[in-house]
C-alpha cells in the first residue's frame, strides 16, 4: 500500500470516527500516530508524538492563546460586556430592533477584547436575552441574533481562530489581525440590515425600546465604549506600529483589561479567580487540539498527500474560483459535525497548499475560512452557538434557534461572496502595514 493510500484511508477514518462523536484530539493524536507507525516505524512515530506534544506546549509563539482567553474572561467577570451592551443598547435601542441591533453592536466590541465566539454567544446571551425578552421581542430572533453575530468574536481581532490558522500556516499573526478588521465591521452591517429586512418584514418580531434622552445616550458611550476602545488600542496600535509582537501583544492586552477591571472596582476576587479558572480550562484544550494536529500534520506530510492535491487541483480544467466554491462547501459540511477550531486545524494542511498552489492571498484566504468556519457553530447539528445559548436561556428550543439563524448563515455567505469579489477589503489594512 502506497503512503497516498495510507493517508487517504486515515482521513476517511479520521472523519468516520469525529461524525461518531469521539474526541477531535485523541483521533487525530492516534490515527496519526499510528499512521506514522505504519509507514516510517513505531518507534519513530513515539519519538515524533512526544517531541511534538512538549514543543506545543513549551512554544513561545503559543503563549499568546491563554493570554488572549485570559483577556476576554477578564472582561468577562468585571462587567465590561454589560457596559458595552449598555452603550449600545441606549444608542439605538429605541429603534425598532434597537436591541438586536445593540446585541451585534455590542457583539463586534466585545469581539475586539475577547477573540471567543462561543464566549461572546455565552455572554450576550447572559446580558441581552433578557432585555429583548423583557421588551417583547420574539424569542427566535432574540436568541438567533445572539448565536449568530457572536461569531463577530472571532472575526474582529484578537481571535483565537486567526492566531491558530497562522501558527498553523506559519502566517503573520499581526496582518491577520489586522486582516480581520473590515471584513469584521462588514459582518457587522450586513447582520444589521439582516435584521431591519426581517423586521420590517414581520415588525411583530421586534417592537420599539424606550426612548433615551442625549446626555445618558453619551454617559453610557463614554462608560462603556471608551474603555473597549482604549484595550484595542493598546493591543492593535502597538501591533500595528511595531512596539510589540504578537505575543507581547497577548500580555499587553490582557494587563490592559486587567488594569481597567481594577481600575473600575468591578472584579471580585471570586471573579478574578473564575477568570484564571475558565482561562486555563480553555487554553489547554486549545493547546493539546494544537499538539494532537501537529502530529496529525506530520503524518499527512510523509504520505505526500497536500502536494498531490494542490498539483491536481491547479491542474484541473476549471477557474481557481471554482475550485476554492468546492473547498469552501465542504468546510460548510464538515462544520455541521466538527468544532470550528478542531476543523481548522484537521483541514489546513490538506487545503492551504491548495489554496497557494491557486494563486489565492494566504492572508484572505485566512478570512475566508474564519469566516466559512464560523457558519459552523450556528448549523445543525454540532451547532455551538446555538447550544450555548440554549444552555442559558433554557426556554427557547434549539431547533427555533436553528431556524432563526437561517437568515443570518445566508448573510455570511453574502459576506463571503463580497469578500471574493473585492479581496481588498481584507487586504487593505495589510498591505498599509507591510508598506
Amino acid at each position: 500500500m502506497s503512503p497516498v493510500q495510507v493517508g487517504i484511508l486515515a482521513i476517511i477514518l479520521v472523519f468516520v470516527l469525529i461524525i461518531s462523536r469521539m474526541p477531535v484530539a485523541y483521533v487525530m493524536i492516534v490515527v496519526g500516530v499510528a499512521g506514522y507507525g505504519f509507514i516510517i516505524s513505531p518507534d519513530a512515530a513515539l519519538s515524533i508524538a512526544a517531541s511534538t506534544i512538549y514543543n506545543t506546549f513549551a512554544s513561545y509563539s503559543l503563549i499568546v492563546v491563554p493570554l488572549f482567553v485570559w483577556m476576554g474572561y477578564i472582561a468577562y467577570h468585571a462587567g465590561i460586556s454589560r457596559r458595552i451592551y449598555d452603550a449600545a443598547y441606549k444608542v439605538m435601542g429605541s429603534f425598532p430592533g434597537g436591541l438586536a441591533l445593540a446585541t451585534i453592536a455590542a457583539s463586534a466590541a466585545f469581539g475586539a477584547i475577547c477573540g471567543s465566539t462561543t464566549a461572546t454567544a455565552a455572554t450576550m446571551s447572559a446580558v441581552a436575552v433578557p432585555e429583548m425578552k423583557r421588551f417583547r421581542y420574539s424569542r427566535s430572533l432574540a436568541t438567533s441574533v445572539v448565536a449568530s453575530s457572536a461569531i463577530l468574536g472571532v472575526m474582529i481581532p484578537p481571535s483565537v481562530i486567526f492566531i491558530i490558522y497562522g501558527i498553523a500556516t506559519g502566517q503573520s499573526i499581526t496582518l491577520l489581525f489586522l486582516a480581520g478588521i473590515l471584513p469584521g465591521l462588514l459582518l457587522m452591517l450586513l447582520f444589521m440590515i439582516t435584521t431591519l429586512i426581517m423586521i420590517r418584514n414581520n415588525p411583530d418580531l421586534a417592537p420599539k425600546g424606550p426612548q433615551v434622552e442625549l446626555k445618558d445616550k453619551v454617559r453610557a458611550v463614554l462608560s462603556g465604549g471608551v474603555e473597549v476602545i482604549v484595550i484595542f488600542l493598546a493591543v492593535m496600535g502597538g501591533l500595528f506600529l511595531g512596539y510589540f509582537t504578537p505575543t507581547e501583544a497577548g500580555a499587553v492586552g490582557a494587563a490592559s483589561t486587567l488594569a481597567v477591571a481594577i481600575l473600575r472596582r468591578q472584579l471580585t476576587w471570586k471573579g478574578f479567580l473564575y477568570s484564571l479558572r475558565d482561562s486555563i480550562r480553555i487554553s489547554a484544550m486549545i493547546m493539546f487540539l494544537v499538539a494532537a494536529a501537529t502530529v496529525f500534520g506530520r503524518f499527512l506530510a510523509i504520505t505526500n498527500i497536500p502536494v498531490t492535491m494542490a498539483l491536481w487541483a491547479a491542474e484541473l480544467p476549471i477557474p481557481p474560483v471554482a475550485v476554492l466554491a468546492v473547498i469552501l462547501l465542504m468546510y460548510l459540511l464538515l462544520g455541521c459535525f466538527i468544532d470550528a477550531l478542531a476543523l481548522i486545524l484537521l483541514t489546513i494542511p490538506i487545503f492551504y497548499p491548495v489554496a497557494v498552489q491557486l494563486g489565492f492571498d494566504p492572508v484572505w484566504f485566512g478570512v475566508i475560512i474564519v469566516l466559512v468556519v464560523g457558519m459552523g457553530v450556528i448549523t445543525p447539528p454540532v451547532g455551538a452557538n446555538v447550544y450555548v445559548v440554549a444552555g442559558i436561556v433554557q426556554d427557547t428550543p434549539v431547533t427555533s434557534i436553528f431556524r432563526g439563524s437561517l437568515p443570518y448563515l445566508v448573510t455570511i455567505m453574502v459576506c463571503i461572496a463580497i469578500l471574493t469579489m473585492f479581496p481588498q477589503i481584507a487586504l487593505f489594512l495589510p498591505g498599509l502595514f507591510a508598506n
